[in-house]
């Protein structure tokens, strides 16, 4: 119990594996201290829902990941995503505006494995989507992410470089009946490089990002919200990741940053207005409560504009929004020092996906 009351949720973490499987092609779950260097799919001992080995079919198709990176310069936001849920690749890069609450994009569709590639690797690889007039890439060299962005708007090449000993959120859940979701995150990250926006060069010293490598063999219909910050505030730099939905089954992806040290927290609800049809701009004004039940996290989010996207492919459904907007409220660590958030820019999404 802290001094503020709430009862803080001590969650053990272990050495990261060389390999996500064991030697008997089984996950192995809980959180890591680092990013594990293979998931191991070709060891993974997969079986359908009738306890028989799964078809070549079923092991390509069934198994799914993204990649996400946030940039927040005190001027604009970026977003880039790049997609692979074997049917189809996908991709997006936003520009936004702060001050003239402006958002702009640049979206990619490729079918069936053409034209994009994701690396499975969280340690070593590359990730790109690409057309005739615009790219992105990731680039991860023994765990440090690298972003190549060339757009109408964005020419980027840019590293994400973390606080020494700072640690990023790793971990294994089950999904579903026989599947599992690799995700690892860091927030409160210092970019270092070359931005220019419009033609612009902009200054990175004031600069903060995080990324997201997501994978696994998810559930075939899924859901989740989360939210996002890297910030500068009256306690240094501050990264959270919060997210329910996909990472509950035995664990879940909560982690708070300060100044780069990492405190892993329990469960929070996300409360807000689900709006109908494309009301974007009624949308962004319904604040959101996110909150855990032990009294560590009671925020407030107020959403000023929202990058979404639905697509409906038959058989692939996907509605999806991602809002920028301001936090308020109070974020306890796991030694009970309260942080005060007051307006401070971030992120929160809400994502259903029939894959």
């Amino acid at each position: 119990m802290t001094a503020s009351g709430s009862k803080v949720i001590n969650i053990e973490s272990q050495t990261a594996p060389e390999c996500l499987m064991s030697s008997h092609g089984a996950p192995l779950f809980g959180h890591f201290d680092g990013p594990v260097t293979s998931l191991g799919l070709e060891q993974f001992n997969y079986f359908n829902e009738m306890d028989k080995p799964a078809s070549r079919l079923s092991r390509y198709f069934n198994y799914k990941q993204f990649q996400f990176i946030n940039i927040v310069t005190p001027r604009f936001v970026i977003g880039v995503a790049i997609a692979d849920i074997r049917y189809v690749g996908s991709a997006f890069c936003y520009l936004y505006d702060i001050s003239k609450n402006r958002l702009s994009e640049t979206t990619w569709l490729k079918p069936l494995g053409r034209g994009y590639e994701l690396t499975p690797s969280p340690m070593s690889g590359v990730a790109k989507m690409a057309s005739r007039k615009a790219k992105v890439s990731f680039t991860i060299s023994e765990g440090v992410w690298h972003v190549s962005i060339a757009t109408a708007n964005i020419k980027a090449e840019i590293d994400l470089d973390a606080p020494v000993l700072s640690l990023p959120m790793a971990m294994c859940n089950p999904t579903g009946y026989s599947g599992w979701t690799y995700t690892q995150k860091h927030n409160g990250l210092k970019p270092s490089g070359e931005l220019t926006i419009d033609g612009e060069p902009q200054p990175l010293n004031n600069a903060l990002a995080g990324y997201d490598f997501s994978a696994g063999y998810m559930r075939r219909e899924t859901s989740w919200r989360w939210a996002s910050i890297n910030a500068h505030t009256h306690d240094g730099v501050l990264g959270l990741n919060l997210a329910a939905g996909v990472n509950e089954t035995g664990g879940n992806e909560n982690v708070f940053w300060v100044n780069g040290e990492r405190h892993l927290l329990g469960p929070v609800h996300f409360n807000f207005q689900r709006a109908s049809g494309v009301e974007s701009h009624r949308q962004a004004q319904t604040s959101w409560r996110i909150y855990s039940d032990n009294g560590q996290v009671e925020l407030s989010f107020n959403p000023v504009n929202c990058r979404q996207e639905k697509l409906n492919l038959l058989l692939l459904k996907s509605n999806f929004r991602q809002y920028l907007g301001f936090y308020s409220g109070y974020i306890i660590d796991n030694f009970g020092n309260k942080h005060l958030l007051d307006n401070v820019l971030g992120l929160t999404e809400d994502h259903f996906a029939r894959w």
